[in-house]
């Protein structure tokens, strides 16, 4: 197998790539053709976040914990969450990710177990989509940068399964391991899928989700407007409203409206 310097080291020479061919050629923006490629790095360590080895799983589970709150910006930006929200929010993701979901991994998964397979890499990318946000092409641009990381480190240990040494090519016993649709662990096996599954039918139905989403963020300004409205009139009320203090105004007195008066000699 490669380890973690081959596989970051070629996931990153990827990266780099990528987001010079998306910038150059397909115009895409500067700032997401560099995160594009910076996915893509990192992509290639994600299937061993299963390792019992701490670094794959510590830089890959830190990263995922910084940067899924910040894919999800947009996101909360449409549904009309404050800042303050979107603090808590990223806040929660972040601790989650970084200290739960470690914990699990540790608990529920073996190394080189359904992470390296073919229906995790397609989990992986469509979990990317769903969390990205921009134009659609945009969105399929981040998620490829992350299958593609993703499958370079799948690709990287079936290749390193090859023995040829000794002038002859013979398979190792880990060959067949990382680019699999299944493995002995049914349970495994149908939780991968159920996921692809159902992030399959978030994705299908997600215009409708999207259109919910603006459909609460056009509430949630609708409703800052009209009280913003009310702040502002309450406002030209007070100022306009005379004060106690005000003395009152003279009257004004029309020079033709005075009659004049004769005193007798």
């Amino acid at each position: 197998m490669a380890d973690f310097k081959t596989h970051i080291s070629t996931s990153s020479v990827l990266g780099f790539a990528y987001a010079g061919v998306g910038h150059v050629l397909f115009h895409a923006p500067l700032s997401s053709s560099i995160l594009a490629g910076g996915l893509c790095a990192v992509s290639g360590m994600l299937p061993d976040i299963d390792s019992d080895s701490g670094i794959p799983k510590r830089e890959s589970l830190t990263f995922a914990a910084a940067v899924v709150p910040m894919m999800l910006i947009g996101h909360m930006q449409r549904a009309g969450c404050d800042s303050e929200t979107i603090v808590l929010v990223g806040a929660t993701i972040y601790l989650a990710i970084r200290f739960l979901g470690g914990h699990l991994l540790s608990r529920f998964t073996v190394h080189r177990g359904m992470f390296h397979s073919i229906p995790a890499a397609a989990c992986f990318g469509q979990a990317a989509f769903l969390l990205a946000s921009g134009p659609l092409s945009i969105r399929l641009f981040k998620a490829s940068a992350v299958l593609m990381g993703y499958l370079s480190h799948l690709l990287l240990d079936e290749f390193y399964s090859i023995d040829t040494s000794r002038g002859r090519v013979r398979l190792r016993k880990s060959f067949g391991t990382g680019l699999k649709m299944f493995s002995k662990n049914i349970f495994a096996t149908a939780v991968a899928y159920l996921t692809c599954i159902f992030l399959a039918l978030t994705i299908v139905q997600e215009p409708r989700l999207m259109a919910h989403l603006d459909a609460l963020g056009n509430a949630a300004g609708t409703k800052i407007d009209a009280s913003l409205e009310r702040l502002e009139q309450h406002r030209d009320k007070t100022t306009s409203a005379p004060s106690e203090t005000d003395a009152p105004a003279l009257p004004q007195i029309d020079d033709t409206d005075v009659v004049p008066i004769r005193l007798p000699r």
